[in-house]
């Protein structure tokens, strides 16, 4: 029988915070929601209701990889409609859980990667602290002791300082995401491909599919098989595009819905988890 393995990221591509809905219809003729993640006991993500029916088909018929920038106390936050995914990416690829647990072999040669490949976490956000402006910085974090983010008011954020920033990244190894609120500063050799291929590997997957909406996610898609990407979202505006990778018209939550039909389509009857 064969197998068909899915890593699809999660904010922005199949769940949705209510500031990221997009919905373009009337409220009162808008899809019904359900709520997949609450955080400090008040809802925070969403799928529609047709999404959380298709996740869990989607669960059902092939190896669905949960493949997130999130921490693993992020993650383990949503609950997803449909099987408890046996395998889950977390911190971009530094984490790659089995059953709940993070894979200790995979911990291991994630920390060999990047001692070998690229400037330390120290210098980095040594940089981001010093570099950003109190007047537009919220917050700033390390996430799981592997890359750091700043949380920022976007709106009063310099024109360029971004660009700079990923400039003087890009030559210690490390590329820059901007999130919505949040600005990544994120170790070139910690991907959500390197962690796919891992899982492929385990599972003996043939066919690798992957969605993506952000450009930490631009490696994951060109490293599948087959691949989605919704019409909003760092990608969107950057015009990533590639023979195997279809470009969705929709935009926010509707996007969601229609990448999930897009995954059981590919994945086809004949094959299973």
């Amino acid at each position: 029988m064969s197998t068909t393995l899915v890593a699809s990221d999660l904010d922005r591509t199949l769940i949705y915070s209510a500031a990221a809905l997009q919905l373009p219809m009337p409220d009162a003729e808008a899809p019904r929601l359900l709520c997949v993640e609450l955080y400090e006991g008040k809802p925070l993500s969403y799928v529609t209701e047709d999404a959380a029916e298709l996740l869990a088909e989607l669960s059902r018929r092939t190896v669905f990889v949960p493949t997130t920038t999130r921490t693993r106390a992020q993650y383990q936050r949503i609950n997803l409609p449909g099987r408890t995914p046996r395998f889950a990416i977390c911190a971009n690829g530094g984490h790659l859980l089995v059953d709940g647990e993070s894979d200790r072999d995979w911990q291991r040669q994630v920390a060999a990667r990047l001692a070998e490949e690229c400037a330390s976490l120290e210098e980095v956000r040594a940089h981001l602290v010093a570099s950003a402006d109190e007047s537009w910085l919220l917050k700033e974090r390390v996430a799981e002791d592997l890359f750091a983010y700043l949380v920022v008011e976007r709106a009063l954020l310099p024109e360029g300082w971004v660009k700079e920033l990923s400039a003087w990244a890009e030559e210690r190894g490390w590329t820059v995401s901007l999130q919505g609120r949040k600005i990544y500063a994120v170790p070139k050799p910690l991907t959500k491909s390197a962690a796919m291929r891992e899982v492929a590997r385990r599972t003996g997957a043939d066919l690798t599919l992957a969605a993506g909406d952000s450009l930490l996610d631009a490696d994951l898609l060109l490293a599948a098989d087959r691949a989605w990407r919704p019409g909003h979202g760092e990608l969107a505006d950057s015009g990533l595009a590639a023979p195997h990778l279809t470009v969705l018209p929709q935009r926010g939550i509707e996007a969601g819905e229609r990448i999930l039909r897009e995954f059981l389509y590919a994945a086809g009857p004949g094959r299973s988890a």
